[in-house]
């Protein structure tokens, strides 16, 4: 397979790692993604280094895989499929997706060409993640709320009840945060909007995944680094699942320090940049 240089091979603008600390080259990585089961690339949501990198992987594991690949992602939500798949399906133009799903501002220029990679591939692309409505329900009046809707909205959430282990890797930090908002919100219920999120992108993940199929999903870093969110809600709805980890870390200085040790199977360094708030937390 050719290397088509949508980032550079020459003069490399990242690192990759693998979570121990040794370099290694992007034919390693899109090997290890290959032999995987689910990808979890955790990326900084406004980074164009790290979407330039999500869409080279996704092109070239289209030409390795063929048909035995799906592809998913935070950005869209569970009660949008619909759209996504008239959308994919050639029955509606793409300013449709934008003026109805709840898309990101930076969906067009970021996500857009991976949904788009999917079209021209005839893959799906699947909206794993739980209406905002629903997270922001549980972060205000915590999980048991969830209860209280509809069967039909209950469509679009992870099965209840949702387990919420607050020593998951990662919600110690939300924690932190959510206590930060004093008066504003219950930490735990902070806790548990992250928490229903990563279940639910999970369980669509699992729902959508064909035995063959490699099942490539694009998340915040927060929702899988350290093995925990999404990571930790896969290996509990299915043991036996492989699932690779990339983490997204950006560094003033380039390479891998103390900080990036174990974050992930594979550690993909980036430049600092001037970037905007991360969205997708509750």
């Amino acid at each position: 397979m050719e290397d088509r240089g949508r980032v550079p091979r020459e003069r490399p603008v990242y690192g990759l790692y693998e979570g121990k600390g040794r370099e290694i080259g992007y034919r390693e990585m899109l090997d290890r993604c290959v032999r995987a089961d689910v990808v979890l690339f955790g990326e900084i949501h406004e980074h164009p280094v790290v979407h330039r990198l999500e869409l080279e992987l996704a092109r070239d594991l289209v030409e390795i895989k063929k048909g035995d690949l799906m592809l998913g992602a935070e950005v869209l939500e569970a009660d949008n499929q619909l759209i996504v798949d008239e959308y994919l399906a050639g029955l509606i133009e793409h300013e449709h997706v934008v003026n109805e799903a709840k898309v990101w501002e930076n969906y067009g220029t970021d996500y857009r060409p991976l949904v788009d990679v999917a079209r021209e591939h005839g893959l799906r692309f699947i909206a794993t993640n739980i209406p905002r409505r629903y997270a922001n329900l549980v972060a205000r009046q915590g999980m048991a709320a969830l209860e209280r809707l509809s069967d039909e909205a209950k469509r679009f959430i992870a099965p209840l009840p949702i387990t919420l282990d607050l020593s998951t890797p990662g919600y110690g930090h939300v924690m932190e945060i959510g206590m930060a908002h004093g008066a504003h919100m219950d930490a735990q219920n902070f806790v548990a909007a992250q928490a229903v999120k990563d279940a639910t992108m999970a369980y669509f993940i699992l729902k959508n995944r064909g035995p063959k199929d490699l099942f490539v999903h694009y998340n915040g870093d927060y929702h899988s680094k350290n093995r925990g969110g999404i990571y930790w809600y896969l290996k509990r709805y299915d043991p036996g699942i492989t699932v690779l980890t990339i983490s997204s870390v950006s560094r003033d200085t380039p390479g891998f320090d103390d900080e990036c040790k174990d974050l992930a199977d594979i550690v993909l360094v980036v430049p600092s940049v001037e970037e905007g708030a991360v969205r997708g937390q509750a």
